[in-house]
């Protein structure tokens, strides 16, 4: 039985407090974020409004996902392709992909840029987010030590460039980082069905992205293989 959608979301994005007005001012040049710990989180100021971060897909119950591309917006690109996420939630279980209804390719938008997000679950539906097309994000902060290790995890690069600080990533590491951890982070809290709590849901999602993204595909990663995308048709 499907588990009900709840209208909660929770994302990969830094703390909503630390804003980049210069990303603001300036539109599509490079996002620059203020750094902390980039975490998956809600809204968790239950005085403040709620104000919905995407758009709401009705659940519909119906016997498989589909997917939703918008324009990444410009200056950023589309990390996959629909056919490597499709290839990619076919390896997983069936029961860990059944309660998945939309997974959304979502526009960077002027107001998302001040607020930047690499994926996002919001009830049944999962949401991948652009970056800049250059593969490079640029921060006005050093990295904490956890960032650095998930960077090298995946193939990602810490470079210093006078009082700023740049992550570089190549096309094989960010598709790796995307399909290997925020993919299937997003997926983990779509099929937590126990946890409630802000910091037991991320730790959860965390071990879930671990076990079931990063060790599964390790071997491939040390090797140097490339994944075989397949493509996958199921049955609507």
């Amino acid at each position: 039985m499907r588990r009900e959608a709840r209208p909660a979301f929770r994302g990969r994005y830094v703390q909503p407090r630390e804003v980049n007005r210069m990303a603001v001012a300036k539109g599509g040049k490079p996002r620059g974020v203020p750094l902390s710990k980039r975490v998956r989180g809600r809204q968790r100021n239950a005085r403040l409004p709620f104000t919905p971060p995407e758009d709401w897909h009705e659940p519909t119950d119906a016997e498989r996902y589909r997917i939703v591309v918008q324009d990444p917006g410009p200056g950023f690109r589309h990390v996959l392709s629909v056919e490597e996420v499709e290839a990619r939630l076919a390896e997983l279980p069936t029961e860990f992909v059944a309660p998945l209804e939309v997974v959304q390719f979502s526009r960077m938008t002027r107001k998302k840029q001040s607020f930047p997000c690499y994926g996002m679950q919001w009830g049944s539906s999962l949401y991948l987010y652009p970056i800049e097309e250059s593969l490079i994000e640029y921060y006005d902060r050093p990295p904490k030590p956890a960032q650095i290790t998930e960077a090298r995890m995946f193939g990602g690069r810490w470079v210093k460039n006078g009082a700023a600080w740049h992550l570089v990533w190549t096309e094989r590491a960010i598709k790796d980082f995307y399909l290997n951890n925020i993919l299937i982070h997003e997926l983990g809290h779509l099929v937590d069905d126990r946890n409630t709590r802000y910091g037991d849901r991320e730790r959860f999602a965390e071990w879930f992205a671990m076990h079931f993204g990063y060790l599964k595909t390790r071997g491939q990663r040390q090797t140097g293989k490339q994944r075989v995308v397949r493509r996958h048709h199921a049955q609507h």
